[in-house]
């Protein structure tokens, strides 16, 4: 059976991906099967772990989704696993409200019955960090907070401190401290760390990670922490009888999608069709499309230099191929995207607006939406939740242009988003089809639908 461990940390930035990466890739060289999830409504870090771990890595977000899936998630991909990793997010009891721990790492522990493991940065602290632990210890009882890594240690004098402080204050155990290492830390950019795709996490960068945490943490000591993954919650095998195909845009700069997502897609029937809209020279001969986030600002001018794929995008669109486009698809399928040198790229040009980068406005949090028209998604009427996460700011969109959501977030009054033209949605917001799987089934019946017109 397999055992689980979160991953927490006490704030953003304590190093909780690097350990976690740390400890897949160590475990691994032992000949473990680790199989790594991340709290929240993350992409980047899951594309490290797949990288490390050879697996698809899921998110598990307990605001977007709720127990039940995240419960059944967990146990469908940990079947044939000797071990589950879950990485969280953010400090341990942050999420989508600050008064409750819904959308937290405490709240997706607790569902799992599973020990956590807090990262703590020790970096600017001795007795200190004990009171730290403590106090993350006794915040809530129903949590069980079973092992600590002291991270970015000065060397063992440091170290021999922070064991003494805690050896008497806590009830956690310290199973290991990492001595502060630049070396180690992953690049960052505006919107996190720099993607698993761009070739950041070397193997020589992965073969240090892993000597690292194997010299300075006790892996026997954690895996015996480790408690029996819950059974139960085990959704039906993902399967389905192929009804229609579906690019999506998979490259440098369209990278962000929940795994999930396109699990759901082929569960519907959906062929997926990876390709690149910088590297290929035409579009794929599909029944629609699906862009998701990524990095299209930093790619804007290789992209409008594709004139081809541009050209074609904006004909398939016209002659009503059922289109999906959130974020950095948003971005590309607007009429132009201003870098954040004030260079303006042409791009699709199905929405008539323009994006920038110029000045960046940080939008982050989580987003509730309900479709108030028809969209190749779901009907009026439909609802689901999803994430806003971007810098860029969208140009004045005509009131002619169709919104088909009404989108509300925490502390922002309900807005209309969504813009519908002809059969292509777009929007900000990463929709996870998890908070509602009828989105997959309709979009690729949509897809199916568009296909048999043109037969």
């Amino acid at each position: 059976m397999a055992r689980i461990l979160v991953v927490a940390g006490t704030a953003s930035g304590v190093g909780k991906t690097t350990i976690t990466l740390g400890l897949l890739e160590a475990f691994r060289r032992r000949g473990l099967v680790v199989q790594a999830f991340k709290v929240g409504p993350d992409f980047i870090d899951p594309g490290f772990h797949e990288l490390v771990s050879g697996r698809p890595s899921y998110s598990l977000d307990g605001w977007m989704c709720g127990r039940d899936h995240v419960r059944a998630t967990v146990a469908r991909h940990a079947a044939d696993v000797d071990l589950v990793l879950v990485e969280g997010v953010m400090g341990c009891f942050d999420g989508a409200d600050p008064t409750s721990d819904d959308g937290s790492t405490a709240q997706v522990a607790k569902w799992l019955h599973a020990p956590v493991v807090l990262v703590i940065d020790a970096s600017a602290q001795a007795r200190s960090s004990a009171a730290v632990v403590r106090g993350f210890e006794s915040f809530d009882p129903d949590l069980g907070v079973a092992a600590i890594i002291a991270n970015r240690l000065g060397g063992e004098a440091h170290a021999r401190l922070i064991r003494e402080a805690m050896r008497g204050s806590c009830r956690a155990e310290l199973v290991g401290g990492i001595p502060r290492d630049p070396a180690l830390e992953l690049p960052e950019r505006h919107l996190g760390l720099v993607t698993a795709i761009e070739g950041v996490l070397t193997g020589e960068r992965r073969e240090r990670l892993a000597t690292t945490i194997e010299r300075s943490v006790d892996l026997d000591r954690l895996l015996a922490i480790a408690s029996p993954l819950p059974s139960g919650g085990v959704a039906a095998p993902i399967e389905g009888a192929l009804r229609a195909s579906i690019g999506v845009a998979h490259d440098a700069a369209f990278q962000f999608y929940y795994r999930e997502n396109l699990d759901l897609l082929r569960a519907a029937g959906a062929e997926i069709v990876f390709w690149s809209p910088l590297a290929d020279r035409d579009v794929p001969d599909v029944a629609g499309f699906y862009f998701g986030g990524g990095y299209p600002e930093i790619h804007a001018r290789a992209l409008a230099e594709n004139v081809g794929v541009v050209k074609a995008l904006a004909d398939r669109a016209g002659a009503g191929t059922p289109i999906y486009a959130e974020c950095g698809g948003l971005m590309y399928l607007a009429a132009g995207l201003e870098d954040a040198d004030g260079m303006l790229h042409s791009m699709v040009g199905v929405l008539p607006a323009a994006v920038s980068m110029r000045s960046p406005r940080l939008t982050l949090g989580y987003s509730e939406v309900r479709f108030v028209a028809d969209t190749p998604l779901g009907a009026a009427g439909t609802t689901a939740r999803g994430h806003e996460f971007h810098c860029s700011t969208l140009g004045e969109v005509s009131p002619q242009v169709k919104r088909a959501y009404r989108v509300r977030g925490r502390g922002r009054d309900e807005h209309a988003e969504g813009f519908l033209i002809g059969r292509t949605l777009l929007s900000y917001v990463h929709l996870h089809f998890g908070s509602n799987p009828a989105l997959a089934v309709n979009f690729v019946a949509a897809c199916a639908a568009a296909s048999e017109r043109t037969c």
